[in-house]
């Protein structure tokens, strides 16, 4: 993720910081986005073509849930020719709130014809020293990879799988057959029976296995529901960005101070105290990055790290580099895996994941502006990681619209709060 001071303005004291974070907007006006929304109803990518109903089904109840997000995710210069649309729902009863598989993501890609094959290297959203041409790959590249040029001289042939020969030379391969049976050691069995032809002989193991086991059919979709048998939607926003714009110190408002014992004896107290001082500074941070610019209720940024609302629940461990060891502990030698690793791989292609947005409590603020009572959503953040490859689902030509279900991590307020306690 690049610095979040990488591009400041103003004076030589640096007075505003400009990051690579880009911040949405809920906004009544229609903006420049005529697709991007928060709430309301969805618009799918292609509407004669709809994801199967259980991609959007709460996975407590098995009831269909409500748009909190839609998002156009084109990203040409990663993804050429790929139309990417990103949606984010959630389960309304109040019996589910809180629950894991209540809240769901869905992605819909299609990719162009003249796009097929045409692929990018990016790693964690930063592209590579080069720009790619995306161009499918040249005929006999496998050849000149594996430097399998086959030569019509006396020099035997490199494949030892292969059946091309010469006449001055036995075929590498052990189990070709010989056009010259005068030429070979062999021969004498050419005067022998008639041996099998290859359709007489008993299948393999392999061969019986695919008989018996034909590919399995693609999975049935289930009918997406028509609009008045789907619960009731949210209020429905657009959606203005603008990138994320620092000043030099949070707000006065939310700046706090933190009593931490410099001179820790080690004690149960002092381990205590410290580790809730590491809980309190990420909660801190949170709160005083969002009241920066507190109107924002999502942050985008492909390929970047969320701002975490804890790092002591199973979201922000995933999010959390490992701590160092004190001093005098035993130290485990580990295999150090990049952040994304430790994300679910996707498991249409299982390439890995990455970070791409998240959703942060204005949202709520915004979404049930119209709820009576104060029984409402109570996540501090949902933050949603895709396919770094931007995968087609399987089985979809190029051209046709695939939809592959992404992982979403939320953060509850109530897990955040007893981890403070």
């Amino acid at each position: 993720m690049p610095p979040n001071d990488s591009d400041s303005s103003g004076d030589e004291s640096g007075s505003f910081t400009n990051t690579d974070v880009l911040l949405g907007y809920a906004s009544k006006e229609p903006t420049d986005d005529d697709f991007s929304q928060l709430g309301g109803y969805l618009v799918w990518l292609d509407g004669n073509s709809a994801p199967s109903a259980d991609l959007a089904k709460c996975r407590v109840c098995n009831s269909m849930m409500t748009l909190l997000l839609q998002l156009n995710g084109d990203l040409p210069e990663k993804f050429p020719g790929h139309e990417r649309k990103l949606y984010i729902f959630s389960c309304r009863r109040k019996a589910c709130r809180k629950k894991e598989g209540t809240l769901r993501a869905i992605r819909g890609t299609r990719a162009s014809k003249a796009s097929a094959g045409k692929t990018t290297t990016t790693v964690y959203g930063k592209a590579p020293r080069e720009t790619p041409k995306f161009e499918p790959a040249a005929p006999g590249l496998g050849d000149s990879l594996f430097s399998s040029t086959f030569s019509t001289s006396a020099s035997s042939n490199q494949n030892p799988f292969s059946s091309t020969t010469t006449s001055n030379s036995q075929p590498a391969n052990p189990f070709a057959s010989s056009p010259n049976s005068n030429s070979s050691p062999l021969s004498s069995l050419a005067s022998e029976p008639p041996q099998s032809s290859p359709k007489d002989l008993p299948a393999t193991f392999a061969q019986k296995a695919r008989i018996s086991s034909p590919p399995p059919p693609p999975a049935q979709k289930e009918p997406w529901p028509t609009q008045p048998s789907l619960p009731k939607p949210y209020p429905s926003y657009h959606l203005d960005a603008d990138y994320e714009s620092l000043g030099p110190d949070p707000p006065a408002s939310s700046k706090t101070t933190m009593d931490i014992d410099t001179e820790g004896l080690g004690g149960k107290d002092d381990e205590k105290d410290a580790f809730e001082s590491t809980i309190d500074k990420t909660f801190r941070k949170f709160a005083d990055r969002l009241a920066q610019n507190p109107q924002q209720v999502l942050r985008y940024e492909f390929g970047g790290s969320p701002l975490l609302y804890s790092k002591t629940d199973a979201v922000g461990r995933i999010f959390t580099p490992p701590q160092s060891p004190p001093s005098g502990a035993k130290i485990k030698t580990v295999s150090q895996t990049r952040e994304g690793s430790r994300i679910p791989r996707c498991p249409n292609c299982s390439a890995p994941r990455v970070f791409e947005l998240q959703l942060v409590p204005q949202a709520i603020s915004e979404l049930e502006t119209d709820e009576e009572g104060l029984e409402g959503m109570e996540w501090g953040t949902v933050i949603l990681a895709v396919c770094e490859k931007d995968c087609a689902e399987r089985g979809v030509k190029a051209g046709e619209v695939g939809w592959v279900e992404e992982w979403v991590g939320v953060q509850w307020e109530e897990d955040a709060k007893a981890g403070r306690s």
